[in-house]
């Protein structure tokens, strides 16, 4: 029989993925191993390679987006044929749901990505994701657009010029849960996708029901409950949005906020939203580093200063359990392992990959890991498994010339450590002037995990180390 060839679950946060592009022709041969598409996640492109040997019959279109586990294919033996229809469940809104006006579409998609269409004549719309989300944004109907990218495909050009529609009045809703004001969504207790769903589609946390067993709502609880509310033509209870204000001038270019922007927005907004943050200053004695890197220079080896940071940070990590740390559903769970992202800022955008155990590494070991994962991030060859799992976070901006600043928590870590740039300062000692190489860390932490007087404690253990380098 057929089998099936799914969106793969490529990292334990991985949701959905989208199909960039298919790497083999319809219907072609493929062997086990062999890379067949190109896809997207929140954080990484990634190829998918075949898990069989079989002819490829293709679902998905390129710019379509499945959950993780949905059907995009099959793997057809000799003289098999494809089922009429894909058994993986439909994962996306329809396209005229958006955050300001969510109605029914006129021409709801089916489970393989199909279009009813004007007419009901079942053709695929191919639409790439910036023109779906001009197209929600708009409340236009994408069945009644001419695409003119590849193959018919919609883009974002062909919808210029088409005026935004207004929304489709609905039939009277029964009474359901009036929605809350913002401060009351945020007690909500759910997961950071579940509110990121939420936020992009209006919803209010406090009417979806959440899980029975933690009670947290989760995404699929969100996407649950918005299905089964355009399923019954009832509209779901929005939130209530301030107005957001034009341009004061006309822009010379507009960005949207959207693929990796878009995830930095929605993360640090709800890291922001969901944890008390704090952050303190406290400025390290880096002589002893600037003196042992000049030395291991000569020798041939040079760590950059973050290097000495990284290693200072995984030893106070282990000497302060409680910042290793995360909230979950039964309480704060304290981590075994210390795994600590290094922030590398990318032209699109900012990506943390995962500097693993780093307790167990040697200062050479961390130089050489944190130079290979900035060079794949750069390349945009991280992948997924690189990018996750980290317990704490370190983002440098001294190369820029900055002395401190307050970073944001990178959820679920329970901390995040500011590196400011190395300077020089005037010392009294000893009744004689002397200069002193100087460097300001920034802590952010969460207070609902632990307090002040602990998170200065920690950060003095990162200065202690700076200070012996070579202990």
């Amino acid at each position: 029989m057929a089998n099936e060839f799914v969106m793969p679950k490529l990292g334990l946060t991985m949701e959905e993925g989208t199909i960039l592009q298919w790497l083999v022709d319809d219907g072609a041969p493929v062997e086990a191993g062999v890379p067949v598409m190109l896809i997207e996640t929140d954080k990484v492109e990634s190829e998918v390679e075949s898990p069989g040997a079989g002819r490829l019959h293709r679902l998905g279109a390129e710019g379509d987006t499945f959950a993780c586990g949905a059907v995009v294919g099959y793997l057809l033996g000799e003289g098999e044929t494809a089922p009429t229809a894909a058994a993986g469940p439909a994962t996306a809104i329809p396209a005229t749901v958006g955050a300001a006006a969510p109605v029914a579409s006129s021409a709801p998609a089916s489970s393989n990505g199909v279009s009813s269409g004007p007419g009901g004549d079942g053709q695929r719309l191919f639409v790439s994701p910036n023109a779906r989300r001009i197209a929600a944004e708009r409340n236009i109907e994408l069945s009644t657009v001419r695409g003119t990218g590849p193959q018919g495909r919609i883009v974002s050009e062909d919808l210029e010029n088409i005026a935004p529609r207004a929304a489709s009045p609905l039939p009277a809703a029964p009474a359901i849960v009036a929605p809350r004001p913002a401060s009351a969504q945020s007690l909500v207790p759910a997961t950071v996708s579940a509110r990121q769903l939420a936020d992009l589609l209006g919803v209010d946390l406090q009417v979806v029901p959440p899980d029975p067993l933690d009670g947290y709502v989760t995404r699929e609880a969100v996407a649950r409950y918005v299905r089964a509310r355009l399923q019954q033509d009832v509209p779901v209870p929005q939130r209530e949005h301030g107005a957001v204000a034009p341009a004061s001038q006309t822009p010379t270019a507009v960005r949207r906020m959207s693929g990796m922007r878009g995830t930095i927005a929605k993360r640090m907004h709800a890291s922001l939203q969901e944890m008390a943050q704090l952050t303190l200053t406290m400025d390290a004695a880096m002589d002893a580093v600037v003196a042992d890197r000049e030395r291991r220079r000569a020798e041939g080896q040079a760590p950059a200063y973050t290097d000495y940071v990284i290693a200072a940070v995984a030893s106070a990590l282990r000497q302060h359990p409680r910042v290793n740390a995360q909230v979950t559903a039964e309480g704060i769970a304290e981590l075994p392992e210390i795994h600590v992202g290094l922030a590398v800022a990318l032209d699109e955008g900012l990506v943390v990959p995962v500097v693993r155990n780093a307790d167990r590494l040697s200062l050479e070991a961390i130089a050489a890991t944190t130079a290979r994962l900035a060079a794949a991030a750069r390349s945009g060859s991280l992948s997924l498994d690189e990018l996750e799992g980290g317990t704490f976070s370190v983002s440098a901006l001294g190369m820029f010339g900055v002395d401190a600043f307050t970073p944001v928590i990178n959820p679920p870590n329970a901390a995040i450590l500011g590196v400011g740039r190395i300077r020089d300062e005037l010392v009294l000692i000893d009744g004689a002037v002397e200069v002193r190489k100087r460097l300001t860390l920034s802590l952010t932490w969460d207070h609902r995990v632990f307090d002040g007087a602990p998170a200065a404690a920690f950060c003095k253990s990162i200065v202690d180390g700076l200070a012996q380098p070579s202990a």
